[in-house]
């Protein structure tokens, strides 16, 4: 992809907010459009960490022309963003409390757990709260929580999905992470779910003094890869879900098991994707090579990488950019041309998820 001059320095400023580096040979001088550096970030939900490049640029000395105006509404819907994630942390911690006196054990999944792995854990931008639960514990929190929520969507139960508002935050449990692409992801899904159910394989954050489980490493970076395919292929996937992936690699680079990390990619059929990713992940957010097998950067996926962040970028995080797909037909209308668009990278896979896709959603209808 043939970035621009302030979209070269967006990803700068992100390279050096993620890894505390960046080109710091890069004179941001004063043609830079700093509000349309702010636009993207919002887009892509990455405030904080590009506010983060601006410090550590700023401290190593690199001159910044950035208005005071926006720099300081920036400074300010950050520390919006950290006043919402303690409040969020404190919430969880209540949840989990409330399940565990009921005998319920839940695995937070993305958002609050993955945070845990920035340097600035406050200063990433948080979404819902996720618990993934096995099935007797699934319908055990939903007898727990249902009666306190004030909002609560239509249950999937094909797939045990059921969100729904508490106190003000959106709660969404989980008694599969099934990403809806094939019955070969959805597999290895599924036994990742069994290594941390009754493997064991679960690593804890102390939340303020509360023991909140995760997923182990090698699970959730499974977990978290199939859910950014998962927005790729149905949605429109954003740039923080993909700096979520680089540093949750990062933070467990030495107790990853790569070996088994590769098997369980090529038993998932997603190398290619993978590979692509992480191609993308290295020539744009400077994410280093972890291992020469399948964590580096080959220059074999770059038309692969660039097709990706054009579709990244024109749809912003969640598909922010686009206006919202009015009806069902609609919005599968707009899905279908995002896999047709997807073909043209990933050419097999795109047919084979779009079909089954569409036969899943058949059936989701069904069982409603």
């Amino acid at each position: 992809m043939n970035l621009n001059y302030n979209q070269k320095t967006f990803f700068e400023l992100l390279k050096a907010g993620l890894w505390g580096d960046g080109n710091l040979d890069k004179r941001i001088d004063g043609t830079t459009d700093w509000n349309y550096i702010y636009q993207l970030a919002q887009e892509q939900s990455v405030q904080g960490i590009v506010l983060s490049g601006l410090e550590e640029l700023n401290a190593k000395g690199i001159e910044l022309s950035i208005p005071k105006v926006l720099l300081l509404q920036w400074i300010g819907e950050v520390q919006v963003i950290e006043l919402r994630n303690k409040e969020m942390n404190a919430f969880v911690a209540d949840l989990i409390e409330k399940l565990r006196k009921e005998d319920i054990y839940a695995i937070l999944v993305k958002g609050q757990g993955i945070a845990q792995c920035y340097e600035k854990p406050l200063w990433r931008s948080s979404g819902d709260i996720d618990l993934l639960l096995s099935d007797s514990n699934y319908d055990k929190a939903k007898d727990v929580l249902l009666p306190l929520a004030t909002d609560i969507e239509q249950e999937f139960t094909h797939f045990k999905h059921l969100g729904m508002t508490i106190n003000g935050w959106v709660v969404e449990l989980h008694g599969t992470l099934h990403s809806r692409l094939s019955k070969r992801v959805d597999w290895m899904i599924d036994k990742m779910q069994r290594n941390v159910f009754f493997g064991g394989n679960v690593r804890s954050w102390d939340n303020n003094g509360t023991q909140v489980f995760i997923p182990a490493p090698n699970e959730d970076v499974i977990f978290v890869f199939t859910h950014i395919l998962h927005h790729f292929y149905i949605e429109g996937v954003g740039l923080r879900q993909i700096c979520d992936w680089c540093r949750l690699l990062w933070t467990y680079r030495e107790s990853l098991n790569y070996g088994l990390l590769e098997s369980q990619i090529q038993e998932a059929g997603l190398m290619s994707e993978w590979m692509a990713f992480y191609n993308l992940a290295s020539r744009y957010l400077g994410m280093p090579d972890l291992d020469s097998r399948f964590m580096f950067h080959d220059s074999q996926f770059d038309k692969k990488a660039d097709r990706i962040m054009e579709f990244v970028m024109e749809t912003g995080n969640f598909g922010h950019n686009r206006h919202n797909a009015d009806g069902k037909l609609v919005s599968l209308w707009h899905k279908t041309k995002d896999f047709a668009r997807h073909a043209q990278v990933f050419p097999l896979d795109s047919i084979k998820f779009y079909f089954h896709f569409v036969w899943d959603g058949i059936k989701v209808a069904m069982n409603k």
